[in-house]
This record gives structure tokens, C-alpha cells and sequence, in this order.
């Protein structure tokens, strides 16, 4: 007659391990991982595809936002020392990082193209005070939106693919988790058995599909949130630029 002891030593000879749960070979993570059904392994490459890439953006973005932020100050500062714009447009090269420096060669285009068509001759005496005029502010404010556009633009791309997934993860995971679900159930009409030597594999595979997916979304909406915020620092900071930037002009050559 055959002893409970003895199908016990049967299933952990098997690999699920003592019934008392004293050796726990089937619970750990890589064994499960590496024994789960296929579909349970592509869930979590796809989902592992999903944190490597977001995190490889999560990385450039900082290096990115901290090297336009330095850059942004130092030409800020330069911008406000300079009595010239011609001074300012000599170091843009240097600090080609920055939003603002777009900004500023765009305007400084549109500024030097009205200013030349209104004295296209060298010799052609100035009009009266001295300096030459604007003929549109208007045209410059558009061309400081145009490249506010393009700036806003360059900062806010591939930080979409973090809200992807942060939206798309959960959801990848949860298909994981219903599989390995069904797979415990398909292991309980097989054997006729509820014990946990038969659901515990099936219910464990579909927690790590789960935790994959929470692994690759939670820090995807942290840091989706973190960088909008710091676009939006960005845009208003541009935003100001252009009103100096307009003054500026409007004082000094209207």
C-alpha cells in the first residue's frame, strides 16, 4: 500500500516540490519563468522590451533636459550682457542645446530680413533718427512661434512612448495573468485535483506576468509625469524669451 510520504516524494521527484512547502524549487522566480508555458514567456520578453526602451528614454531625457537647462542659463546670460544681437548670434553655435537659442535665430533672421529690405543699399541714407525700422513686428512674433513649435517639438519627442507604456503594460501583463489562470483551471480538469502541487505553478506564472507589468508601467508614468512637467518649465521660459525678445525690438527699431 502506497503511503501519503510516498506521493509527496513523487511530486518533488517531479520538480513541484514537498506538499508542507519545506523546499520551495517550484516557487522561485527564474525556475517559474524558465518552465512557464510559451505564451507566458513572450508576455514577459514584449513587457521586458517594453521597460528597456523606457528607461533607455528616461536616461537620454535627463541628459538631455539637464544639458538644454545649462545651456539655457549660460545664454540667458550672455543674451542679457550683449548691447548686440550680432554678439549674441556669434555664440548660439556654442549652446545649440538650447530651446532658446531657436528661438532667437529665427527671430534674429526675421529681424535682419525686414531690416535689410527696408535699406537694401548700403550707401541709401538712413530714415530720420538714425536706425533702421520694422516694417511687421507681427512677422517676427510669427516666426518666434514657428520656432517655438519646432523647440517644443525636439523636447517632447519619444517622451510619448513612456505614456505608452505606462497605458499598454498593465494591460500585456494582465493577458499573462488570465493565461497562466486559464492554464491552472486546465490543470485541475486534468487531474481532478484543487491542491496547490497542481494550481500553484499556473497562479504563480500569471503574478509574475502581472508584476512584469506593473515593473514596466509604474516607472513610465513616474517619469512621463516628471518630463511633461519639465516641458512645460521649457515652454514658459520660451515664452518669456519671446516677449523680451519683442520688446527688445519694438524699442529699437520701431
Amino acid at each position: 500500500m502506497r503511503t501519503p510520504g510516498y506521493y509527496a516524494l513523487a511530486l518533488y521527484a517531479q520538480g513541484a516540490g514537498p506538499a508542507t512547502g519545506a523546499g520551495e524549487v517550484n516557487t522561485d522566480i527564474i525556475y517559474l519563468v524558465t518552465h512557464a508555458q510559451l505564451a507566458t514567456q513572450i508576455v514577459l520578453v514584449i513587457l521586458l522590451l517594453f521597460s528597456g526602451v523606457s528607461w533607455g528614454i528616461i536616461l537620454y531625457k535627463f541628459w538631455q533636459f539637464g544639458r538644454s537647462s545649462r545651456q539655457t542659463s549660460t545664454f540667458l546670460e550672455i543674451f542679457r550682457k550683449s548691447s548686440k544681437f550680432s554678439e549674441v548670434q556669434a555664440v548660439c553655435p556654442t549652446l545649440s542645446d538650447s530651446p532658446l537659442v531657436g528661438l532667437f535665430q529665427s527671430g534674429y533672421t526675421e529681424l535682419n530680413s525686414q531690416l535689410r529690405a527696408g535699406n537694401p543699399e548700403p550707401a541709401k541714407p538712413l530714415p530720420a533718427g538714425g536706425r533702421p525700422t520694422l516694417k511687421s513686428l507681427d512677422a517676427v512674433d510669427r516666426a518666434l512661434l514657428r520656432a517655438t513649435t519646432v523647440e517644443m517639438t525636439k523636447l517632447e519627442r519619444r517622451v510619448t512612448f513612456l505614456a505608452t507604456t505606462a497605458s499598454i503594460t498593465p494591460f500585456i501583463g494582465l493577458f499573462g495573468t488570465v493565461w497562466g489562470i486559464m492554464n491552472s483551471f486546465q490543470g485541475i480538469g486534468a487531474q481532478g485535483s484543487t491542491s496547490l502541487a497542481v494550481v500553484g505553478p499556473g497562479i504563480a506564472e500569471a503574478l509574475i506576468a502581472t508584476a512584469a507589468g506593473l515593473f514596466a508601467a509604474i516607472p513610465a508614468v513616474f517619469f512621463y509625469n516628471h518630463f511633461t512637467n519639465r516641458v512645460k518649465h521649457f515652454s514658459a521660459e520660451m515664452d518669456d524669451f519671446s516677449l523680451e525678445f519683442l520688446n527688445i525690438s519694438e524699442r529699437n527699431f520701431t
